[in-house]
């Protein structure tokens, strides 16, 4: 992967130390060319593109302390490295790092190859700046991260499923688009009452998608009840399956609700995809929920703003050197309906982006409570051997100028979360609720009068 990922995400990483395997056999004396290159790629990203002016002494004690604690923790008794003082010179001190990795290889006797004390290095660099979103990444971790944000492949119907209230069954909370189960005749809202014979009620959520999961190419079929009568049993022939990062449904009262996840590679084609079903069947508001969504590409967020937002700044970037980028809407936006979007304490990074933009824009409501509050953007470096480092690179403003890092968006309309919600479920979502009789209102102000969809429920 060449590219640069730009991000912005919530998790950390920062603040523990690297847990490798101990080397089976002695050490090289010397870093390969590849070890080298990274540890040079490392130092200058830190040094030349971290949104703060860096100390290089501080670079330079920190890897040296991380290489002592990793021999000191692994048993190496008396492990010593020479202090150094930096240099002017960039160059000079990535040599001087490289002799730090060769000396501690020699002071582990074994414990550690050169390749893994260069990843402590590389973690070292990225600590000495004390940003927790500013961190080295090894190729699982990476890979790991790529998979979160872009989604993993696996066989299965392409259904979400929830366990009914009332009847204990399974039922369909959300079709995949053009999925196997879509394809098949599957709905929302429909019981599946048996999966290939045996009776759903009393089966947990895992229980039943390890029955509905399975090798591409082979068959489930499902007893379906809808609307209280029994249907002809479905045949689901499983297919390769791209877990998505959007959900959507229809609640009561034609109120359109999307679930984004995370804003990874796919995002905006998937919520073009929600919101282009949900307007068919005749979709009179919506609820944007983005609840628990820790962030994930900068461009993804500009592109989920942009479906609400029809013209004018998203968001603004402001890069160490202190120039700034303005991101405009890219002229998606579908025919505007009211619209209030969810957030809580985890909605972070990419997602406070488009909560923000909308607040500014004043196009949607903002309804829950306060964001967490990252203004900050990362870029994401992958190196050669799958490994990469994460840096804070700029920090964003929304389009009113708001530096929201620290402090978090306050919504327009302050819901608490009630106990052990079901998101989704109005019944048993006091946020969800207060956010469809919010939408309701708005209905009716525009002449679209209807019973309210929703009531907070009774759980304290």
């Amino acid at each position: 992967m060449k590219r640069l990922y730009a991000l912005l995400l919530a998790g950390t990483l920062a603040g523990t130390i690297l847990q490798l395997p101990a080397a089976s056999a002695a050490p090289a004396a010397h870093l390969s060319s590849l070890e080298a290159s990274e540890i040079s790629t490392g130092y200058t990203h830190l040094t030349t593109e971290f949104y703060q002016k860096v100390d290089p002494q501080t670079v330079l004690d920190t890897v040296r302390g991380q290489l002592l604690l990793a021999m000191r923790t692994a048993g190496v008794k008396n492990a010593s490295l020479p202090t150094a003082r930096a240099s002017d010179i960039g160059d000079s001190n990535v040599r001087t790092i490289e002799h730090e990795v060769e000396d501690a290889a020699g002071e582990s006797h074994g414990k550690f190859t050169v390749a893994q004390l260069s990843y402590i290095a590389l973690d070292g660099m990225m600590k000495s700046v004390k940003d927790r979103y500013t961190v080295f990444l090894t190729p699982k971790e990476f890979a790991g991260l790529n998979q979160d944000l872009d989604g993993g492949d696996f066989g299965g119907t392409g259904i979400v499923i929830q366990v009914d209230d009332q009847t204990k069954q399974i039922v369909v909370e959300n079709v995949v688009p053009n999925g196997p189960a879509d394809k098949a005749g599957v709905q929302q809202d429909d019981l599946i009452t048996t999966i290939d014979g045996a009776p759903t009620k009393g089966m947990s959520v895992q229980q039943a998608s390890s029955k509905l999961r399975g090798k591409e190419g082979t068959n489930v079929t499902l007893g379906i009840a809808r609307e209280g009568t029994q249907v002809s049993p479905i045949t689901i022939t499983r297919a390769k399956i791209h877990q998505l990062s959007v959900y959507e449904k229809m609640l009561p009262g034609k109120i359109g609700y999307v679930d984004v996840t995370v804003f990874g590679r796919d995002t905006g084609t998937e919520l073009d995809t929600a919101l282009d079903r949900l307007q068919q069947e005749g979709a009179r508001a919506l609820v944007l929920d983005l609840r628990d969504n820790g962030g994930g590409y900068l461009e993804a967020a500009v592109a989920v703003s942009s479906k609400f937002i029809s013209s004018g700044p998203i968001v603004s970037v402001e890069s160490r050197a202190s120039n700034i980028t303005t991101l405009e809407a890219d002229d998606t936006a579908i025919t505007p309906v009211p619209l209030a979007v969810l957030v809580n304490g985890y909605t972070a990074s990419a997602s406070e982006i488009t909560s923000g933009a909308i607040q500014d824009s004043g196009v949607g409501t903002i309804v829950g409570t306060k964001t967490f509050g990252k203004g900050v953007v990362q870029t994401i470096y992958p190196l050669p051997d799958g490994s990469a480092i994460k840096i804070t690179t700029a920090r964003y403003l929304t389009p009113r100028n708001r530096d929201i890092n620290h402090l978090g968006i306050t919504p327009d309309l302050v819901v608490s979360e009630n106990k052990h919600p079901q998101f989704g479920t109005p019944t048993k979502d006091d946020q969800l609720a207060q956010a469809l009789q919010l939408l309701d209102q708005k209905l009716a102000k525009l002449g679209d009068p209807q019973q309210p969809v929703a009531q907070p429920s009774s759980n304290p």
